[in-house]
């Protein structure tokens, strides 16, 4: 079986399509190739959007297109796609549905605004998403999610206990079926261990002064300095601290008019905002990881 398939079978429903991530060594013809497949087979593409590294010489490509008619099985479309395309050209991909609704989980602390705007978009039914549960190692957020009907569990961790309460985490994650993460303001450094069960599948926020201002009030020494500009970053987290692939970022402009708590509140707004736009292109499968950097197709 290839390593690189990811299929999931589905009953032929109205507006369903099938999503190709697509990178390999640059080459002539790939586009005519990948589409020439998906033609033969009676696929109506519905997106493509390609990009060429002119310096890695890599190809990426995203590639939708409709099942209506298609005459290949979705439990088949990854195998005919790796025999017929992939293996010879060198390609990795990954190969979703439509209709595949992923499964969410939100790990918090003690902040509450990235949380509430992500529960807002949930209830809204704005994101094909499921949450089936709130992880945090405080009970200050548990009442918001009780008042969604949201399962809330509290894990405390420390440096003594964080192996013992990663592995209760985790068995959580298994047991509720959880394809992503979602460290919504979570304050805790989580481990390699944990991280390497999750690849590209953990999305973090944070504000975007570091490394020049980390630390516990990254708002007050920015202020001390007069910066002109505050900004957040969304990236997949990696084992290297808040250096993983970038999703999304933002800036605003602050003057010296604005105090330290315009600047939290400044700050808090654009975190909210990168994050969700972050979990949006994350669902849509608009982002492919390739190293350290990603390509986030339109």
């Amino acid at each position: 079986m290839n390593p690189n398939l990811t299929t999931i079978t589905r009953s032929k429903t109205a507006n369903r399509s099938a999503i190709l991530l697509i990178h390999c060594p640059d080459r002539l013809g790939l586009v005519s190739i990948v589409t020439e497949f998906i033609f033969k087979n009676n696929g109506n593409i519905l997106y493509l959007d390609q990009h060429v590294d002119p310096q890695a010489q890599v190809f990426f490509m995203r590639v939708e297109w409709d099942l209506a008619s298609f005459s290949i099985p979705d439990d088949k479309i990854g195998e005919y796609f790796s025999v017929l395309v992939a293996d010879r050209l060198g390609m990795q991909w990954t190969l979703h549905f439509s209709d595949d609704v992923p499964r969410m989980a939100l790990f918090v602390s003690k902040l509450p605004h990235c949380l509430h705007d992500i529960l807002a978009h949930v209830e809204a039914g704005e994101w094909r998403v499921e949450l089936p549960l709130i992880v945090s190692n405080h009970t200050t957020l548990e009442p918001v999610a009780k008042r969604m009907g949201i399962p809330f569990h509290v894990i405390p961790v420390d440096k003594d206990n964080k192996p013992a309460q990663e592995q209760q985490q985790q068995a959580l994650l298994q047991e509720h079926k959880i394809d992503f993460i979602v460290l919504a303001r979570y304050m805790q450094i989580v481990s390699a261990d944990f991280i390497s069960h999750y690849p590209s599948r953990i999305i973090n926020i944070h504000h975007s002064f570091l490394p020049a201002f980390p630390g516990a009030k990254p708002y007050h020494s920015a202020h001390e300095r007069g910066v002109k500009i505050i900004g957040a970053t969304s990236h997949y987290v990696t084992a290297d601290l808040d250096a993983g692939p970038i999703i999304e970022q933002d800036v605003v402009r602050v003057t010296h008019k604005d105090t330290v708590e315009d600047l939290l509140r400044k700050g808090q707004e654009l975190e909210k905002i990168v994050l969700s736009r972050a979990i949006w292109m994350h669902l849509k499968r608009k982002v492919l990881v390739y190293g350290n950097r990603t390509v986030i197709f339109p």
